[in-house]
């Protein structure tokens, strides 16, 4: 094939009925468009996965973090528990010393 043939093949697709592209200018332009849709596509799910990874870490510390609190609470349950015992008995002591002088 030599030159002259492949600009008849060339003039005959750039004639074949339904082809629309008018220029080079127009395919790189087309080119460029499908390439930045593919590279917002890649990104967007590339993004889309790191962000998924970082709330499964984000829910491990949350929880590491909630049962931390729930440990320290159940402390302060156990000792406001003793401090109540002790007010208890300090409250029954004092009434029946109140009771002794009383009556």
């Amino acid at each position: 094939m030599d030159t002259g043939d492949l600009e008849k093949v060339r003039d005959q697709v750039m004639d074949a009925p339904g082809a629309t592209l008018a220029s080079e200018m127009e395919a790189a332009l087309w080119t460029a468009i499908t390439v930045l849709a593919a590279t917002s596509l890649g990104s967007l799910f590339y993004l889309g996965s790191r962000i998924d990874a970082l709330a499964a870490r984000m829910d491990t510390r949350i929880d590491s973090v909630d049962a931390k609190v729930d440990a320290g609470f159940t402390r302060m349950d156990l000792r406001f528990d003793a401090m109540e015992s002790r007010f208890d008995a300090l409250g029954s002591r004092l009434d029946a010393h109140l009771e002794r002088h009383a009556g």
